[in-house]
């Protein structure tokens, strides 16, 4: 899922999506592959993320459910809640819940080392305030969030699909940015980010034209300041020194 020299915090797609469970077809009647938030990545997990898993996963753990998720039973609270799809190693995960204790955050992410990394940092660093469902985060949408129920989403510095061929495979495109936002509730906000200019533009421009979303960046640009919460990563700094920018975005639910 990751490009080089692009921070693991990732996500990505490889289609279209459809709204219902039937497969789509396509007007001649070929199936559609529908969207997803990941491409798979080889990755071997360790010995520590493996202790995490047995250690820190009944507690921390999600299972994916064709059912309602019960957010407060899930966290043991009641409390904003945000989503991250694609969270990597967890790194920028683990730190953006321990500085907002006041939210949940619940996470997808199918690399098992990625989860089995965050499982490990939660338990070293005692965050109580995360969820993780190992899942397709296109699918825990669809099936285990209501809408309107989301405080906030994050989509950090996913695939750019670089060549113009692969661009359709992009997460962030407009059926899905409608998604998101019915997810949303009313003032909730989507807050994406990417190393890779081309994408967003492209990322401006389609949450942009989402009547549900409004840009909160008052620049002419459109893009955002680097909200507080959200750290720099290695990856960043270090393309950060090489004169290589990041473009964040914030759109609210109007």
């Amino acid at each position: 899922m990751s490009h080089s020299p692009a921070p693991p915090e990732n996500a990505d797609a490889s289609a279209p999506a459809s709204p219902s469970n039937e497969t789509p077809v396509t007007a001649e009647g070929h199936p559609h592959r529908r969207l997803k938030s990941f491409v798979r990545r080889a990755g071997r997990t360790t010995t520590g993320q493996s202790k995490a898993f047995e250690q820190w996963g009944p507690e921390f753990l999600v299972p994916y459910r064709q059912a309602p998720l019960d957010l407060q039973a899930a966290f043991g609270r009641q409390a904003p809640t945000v989503l991250e799809i694609g969270f990597g190693m967890g790194e920028a995960t683990a730190h953006i819940a321990r500085v907002r204790p006041e939210d949940n955050f619940l996470c997808c992410e199918v690399h098992e080392p990625g989860v089995g990394a965050l499982l490990k940092r939660i338990g070293e660093q005692q965050i109580s305030n995360i969820r993780i469902c190992a899942h397709d985060a296109v699918e825990v949408l669809e099936h285990m969030l209501p809408g309107a129920v989301l405080a906030g989403i994050h989509i950090f510095f996913p695939d750019p699909w670089h060549k113009k061929r692969h661009h359709k495979r992009r997460l962030i495109q407009p059926p899905f940015v409608r998604q998101l936002a019915e997810h949303l509730a009313p003032g909730g906000y989507l807050h994406c980010a990417t190393d890779w200019q081309p994408y967003a533009q492209q990322m401006l421009e389609v949450l942009g034209a989402e009547p549900l979303l409004a840009n909160t960046s008052q620049a002419p640009d459109g893009w955002a300041d680097k909200p507080d919460y959200r750290p720099l990563t290695k990856f960043e700094n270090r393309g950060l020194r090489l004169g290589h920018g990041v473009w964040d975005l914030v759109f609210k639910r109007v």
